[in-house]
């Protein structure tokens, strides 16, 4: 039998951290200027995908971004540069 998660403890040791809110900040800005660019809508199934993941220094400009498909953007993952 699989061993259970402890979500609290991931949220705190990782998604908790000031480094994650800010790079879940940065990624909520991506797609809401995209929205507002008629790139993307809600609902449509696209993702605004960073070249070089913000997680490996990448940047939030529109340089680093892209729309690309969910499937492909997470088969992604974090790679990067």
């Amino acid at each position: 039998m699989p061993k259970k998660r402890d979500y609290k403890k991931e949220y705190a040791d990782y998604h908790g951290t000031p480094e994650q809110k800010k790079n879940r900040a940065a990624r909520n800005t991506a797609r809401r200027e995209a929205m507002a660019d008629g790139t993307v809508s809600r609902g449509d199934g696209k993702e605004v995908d960073h070249k070089k993941p913000l997680s490996k220094g990448g940047s939030n400009a529109k340089s680093n971004r892209r729309v690309v498909s969910r499937k492909t953007n997470r088969k992604k993952g974090t790679k990067g540069k």
